[in-house]
């Protein structure tokens, strides 16, 4: 009987000590394809594994676990063509090869309970992959319409979507008439609102990314005409408004550039974004920002 009670004792352990491993992966020294944790400095992310014949661009996205990487790749930027978006899995120890999971589609984002990727196309589709068994499904159209544009979709935990969009105020086409919008899908409709002032603009205003329990949105801000832009973050109050957006600091936003993608890691450390003055330099960096959103929290009076 002590020896049955041993063996039970010991098997628990182990279960403890693997649930535990997996549950802190995040705080290994393989996470985030093992590479040297950033300061509040950014710098690029994983250069020598993310080598393509094009670009890295765009939002990547990390599972929970942090087990699994998606990123994006492009020949050019504002061209789909010979575009996609690559898997890195940690699997038997090590992070595997990349491989693309959809071709011609870019920007994913997960489902809630990560049990779909969302992808862009051109002229504004939205596609969807499965999880499945075997791995994901192929992509496959989920929303496409002529009058408005689906742009940077993302789901909060909530189940509301987010995203950029016209929400058919004028032709989908013009990039100026682009809000940062919630869209709600029924039987009988497609709701898309603006999320309005003081995060929307007259200009273009598309890129960002959602907190997934929406307490706060990174938005790039200040375009030029040619689409430089800063970061910059604003916090949902109890009224569900909005504060008045304030910047990430002159670290990340230092010097006239493209910053888009904005993303952050599922532990709240790390604030992934793609960055250049073209495509040449155009590379994915990440930089630590809890402690900066935490400042510009209290700095906003949002408790």
């Amino acid at each position: 009987m002590r020896k049955k009670q041993m063996l039970l004792v010991i098997i628990l352990c182990l279960v403890i000590r693997i649930s535990f491993a997996q549950h802190n992966f995040l705080q290994s020294k393989q996470a985030y394809l093992g590479q040297t944790l950033p300061g509040e400095q950014p710098v690029i992310f994983a250069k020598s594994m993310l080598l393509d014949s094009g670009i890295v661009l765009g939002k990547v996205q990390f599972s929970r676990d942090g087990k699994r990487f998606y990123y994006s790749f492009a020949r050019h930027w504002f061209d789909h063509n010979g575009s996609g978006t690559k898997e890195i899995r940690f699997d038997k120890g090590k992070w595997q090869k990349p491989i693309v999971i959809a071709s011609e589609l870019t920007n994913p984002a997960f489902s809630p309970d990560e049990s779909i990727l969302y992808v862009g196309g051109k002229s504004g589709g939205l596609f969807k992959l499965d999880r499945t068994v075997a791995g994901w499904s192929s992509p496959k159209l989920w929303m496409q319409n002529d009058q408005y544009g689906i742009y940077n979709f993302q789901v909060a935990t909530s189940g509301t979507c987010y995203l950029g969009s016209n929400g058919r105020n004028g032709s989908k086409k013009n990039w100026s008439t682009y809000d940062f919008s919630t869209m709600h899908v029924t039987q009988a409709d497609t709701l898309i609102e603006s999320l309005g002032l003081p995060l929307n603009t007259s200009g273009f205003d598309g890129d960002f990314y959602i907190a997934p329990d929406e307490s706060y949105i990174i938005i790039s801000a200040k375009e030029t005409k040619d689409f430089e832009c800063e970061l910059w973050i604003s916090f949902r109050k109890p009224d569900k408004t909005w504060t008045i957006p304030l910047s990430l600091g002159d670290k990340i936003n230092a010097g006239l550039a493209h910053r888009f993608g904005q993303y952050v890691s599922p532990d709240g450390k790390y604030l992934f974004f793609t960055k250049g003055t073209s495509e040449k330099d155009c590379n994915i960096y990440w930089v630590k920002i809890d402690n900066t959103i935490a400042k510009l929290c209290r700095l906003a009076g949002v408790k």
